[in-house]
């Protein structure tokens, strides 16, 4: 039976093909955990893996009042995972973390201290990175400065899971597509303040990673997305619009020197390229115009009613969280108060 025991910390931890990792990450996260005052949450989402991670993560349940464990009908993919369990924790404070060993549980509680008094975010950063230079390495170094620079967030490791935050900022992300690596930029564009910190990085003992060069162009695409969202998301005429604009002028100002060189100065029109030109940024005008008012009707549509998930859960096996029993309620030790920073 579900319980609605509010708890300190909520772990979410995405999990496809981990089931050589799983005993290995579960152990650690209590060896941590255990010996300090808090109430917390293992949410384990199995997206639709075909080892036994499942099986795995269903008998440990059953022993385990930690361990929550959620199940999709399918594969959905990691953005979708990391939703479902930000939607499912119960922590005031967050944290998510990859099931390969890679991310160190231990890092947690440093980054819960910055959280009760610096941010509402801590992300992490993998400085010291275990991973292949040329397939993993160089193209992250890449890609964290073209986002860092479009979304005018400069972080140095935007591909790095291990992130805590506070619930409010956890139960307002919406998350789809591949923008769990944006999770920063969503959450400054909502007015989320946002510090990094360095973490400790392992290589990778079990399984093959799940990513690849292949995920760059998905990666580019949610870029664009994000970056609407962070400018126009609430105003796209403001973009449409102005282009429409400019691309008509532009060809209301070719169409009108061609009628001025036709009726006074006698050249002829046909076979002039020029004045297809014209009439197409004409057309294409008013089309980003009219596109720009739709825009602007789903936007208000989205903003007012949408409530869509980006997954489907076959099954949820929920845990009372460890630490309910032996911890009261006045002995949490994470504050809902921020400390005020010097200006």
């Amino acid at each position: 039976m579900a319980t609605t025991t509010e708890l300190d910390l909520s772990i979410v931890v995405p999990v496809h093909n981990e089931a050589e990792s799983l005993p290995h990450l579960v152990r650690e996260i209590h060896e941590v955990f255990q010996p300090r005052r808090l109430r917390y949450e293992i949410i384990c989402v199995d997206d639709g893996s075909t080892d036994q991670s499942f099986a795995w993560l269903r008998e440990r349940q059953r022993v385990d009042p930690a361990l929550t464990v959620i199940r999709f009908r399918r594969n959905f993919g990691q953005t979708a995972a990391l939703q479902a369990g930000l939607d499912s924790a119960r922590g005031r404070a967050v944290a998510l973390m990859d099931a390969d060993l890679q991310n160190d549980p231990a890092d947690i509680p440093a980054m819960l201290e910055h959280l009760e008094r610096d941010c509402d975010m801590v992300a992490g950063w993998r400085a010291d990175r275990k991973d292949a230079f040329f397939n993993r390495r160089l193209p992250s170094m890449l890609a964290n400065r073209v986002i860092s620079a479009t979304t005018k967030v400069k972080l140095h490791d935007y591909g790095c899971t291990l992130k805590v935050m506070t619930r409010e900022v956890a139960k307002e992300l919406r998350l789809y597509g591949e923008m769990h690596r944006f999770i920063p930029a969503v959450a400054s564009w909502m007015g989320v303040w946002v510090i990094e910190m360095k973490v400790n990085h392992r290589a990778r003992k079990f399984g093959r990673s799940n990513y690849g060069i292949g995920r760059t162009i998905r990666v580019v695409l949610d870029l664009i997305t994000v970056r609407f969202m962070q400018t126009y998301l609430v105003r796209p005429m403001q973009v449409f619009g102005l282009a429409g604009f400019v691309s008509a002028g532009v060809g209301l100002a070719i169409c009108s020197w061609l009628a001025i060189d036709k009726l006074f100065l006698g050249n002829e029109l046909s076979g002039r390229p020029l004045l297809l030109l014209g009439v197409l940024m004409i057309v294409v005008g008013v089309q980003l115009v009219s596109l720009g008012l739709v825009a602007d009707v789903v936007s208000r549509t989205y903003h007012e009613s949408q409530d869509k998930r980006p997954y489907h859960v076959r099954e949820k096996l929920e845990g009372a969280g460890a630490g309910v029993e032996a911890l009261d309620a006045g002995s949490a030790p994470l504050s809902d108060r921020r400390k005020e920073l010097p200006v």
